[in-house]
């Protein structure tokens, strides 16, 4: 994960809420979730262990 992959997150964030929608991660990788709370994107798009309970957030 590096500036390009945040910024495909932020993007696919913002395209979300623009169609009324949310992004969750579901089962990031332990690097990927680390680099994301590293930059405090944990605050906006919520992580989730595994994909049912991303879906159940």
């Amino acid at each position: 994960m590096d500036s390009s992959g945040i910024n495909a997150l932020i993007a696919a964030h913002h395209a979300a809420q623009s169609h009324g929608g949310r992004l969750r991660l579901a089962a990031p990788s332990p690097a990927v979730l680390e680099t994301i709370k590293i930059v405090g994107l944990t605050e906006v798009i919520p992580c989730h262990p595994t994909l049912r309970d991303a879906l159940a957030a």
